[in-house]
């Protein structure tokens, strides 16, 4: 199983470009870019530039991250949206990035699951139309918040599998599973093909419905069974990638270098605990 970085672990303090350094030294096969810290690496670099460092990198790119808030959004939102995954599928065409994170929104007001399912899969439809001919997938990442239209793995995965596109699969986050009480019983009728991201993190010991980012802890370290997890994965024969995204403000504060050596080392760790 690859290990990969998502720089949502140092969003506060670092850059893309600050990030990609330390983690070719430390030795990770993959990274996660942010959008926003793309947009900000374009201020002063090219597409080139940084298509010239994956070249000459051990490290490469596996997925933008993320396009949010897809579904119910009005004319602009949606044009929003739609010009934020062309800038994806361009930049990944030229830096080898095939996969891009799409997450739902949020406090969408009192919609039945049906109807959310609805629009939800429309959106996908259209992103997934764009997207196709850039061959770019689109992981789709429920969050396990209560005000977000999707917050499950079962209402993601009947979504996805609604949905019908090659292109479009889900994320699942270990976090956000346990955070609003997943079954586990979805979770061992996946289909590992459509599981497109595997994010790695663990959590305190909150209530369901209770837990926010910033109650991210390093895996390892928290409620969250990562042992059950990491077995279903295993039995179904998924072991591609697990990409450490962790939002604790206490980690961003870290020296960039060291927060990054350490999210290895867990990572690592738990993965050669568990597979």
């Amino acid at each position: 199983m690859k290990i990969c970085f998502n720089q949502a672990t140092t969003m506060k303090n670092s850059t893309l470009a600050l990030d990609l350094e330390c983690c070719e030294k430390t030795g990770y096969d993959f990274i996660e870019i942010r959008l926003d810290k793309l947009k900000d690496y374009l201020e002063d670099h090219t597409v080139a530039d940084l298509a010239q460092f994956f070249a000459s990198s051990n490290l490469k790119p596996y997925s933008f991250n993320a396009l949010e808030f897809i579904s119910f959004r009005d004319e602009a939102g949606d044009k929003e949206i739609k010009d934020g995954l062309r800038l994806c599928c361009e930049v990944g065409a030229a830096i080898g990035c095939g996969k891009t994170v799409v997450v739902p929104t949020f406090d969408v007001g009192p919609y039945s699951k049906a109807e959310i399912k609805q629009e939800t899969v429309r959106a996908l439809r259209e992103l997934s139309d764009i997207a196709a001919p850039f061959g770019m997938k689109l992981a789709f990442e429920f969050v396990g918040y209560p005000n977000c239209s999707v917050n499950t793995l079962e209402q993601a995965y009947d979504i996805v599998a609604a949905t019908d596109r090659e292109n479009v699969g889900f994320v699942l986050d270990c976090f956000h599973f346990h955070a609003m009480n997943s079954k586990w019983e979805e979770l061992e009728a996946i289909d590992p093909a459509k599981l497109f991201i595997f994010h790695l993190d663990d959590s305190e010991d909150l209530p369901p419905g209770a837990l926010r980012d910033d109650k991210r802890l390093w895996p390892g370290e928290g409620a969250v069974d990562l042992a059950r997890i990491f077995g279903i994965l295993k039995a179904k024969g998924y072991a591609e990638m697990a990409s450490i995204e962790l939002f604790r403000p206490a980690y961003w504060d870290m020296d960039i270098a060291e927060c990054i050596q350490t999210a290895y080392e867990k990572t690592k760790e738990t993965i050669e605990k568990y597979m």
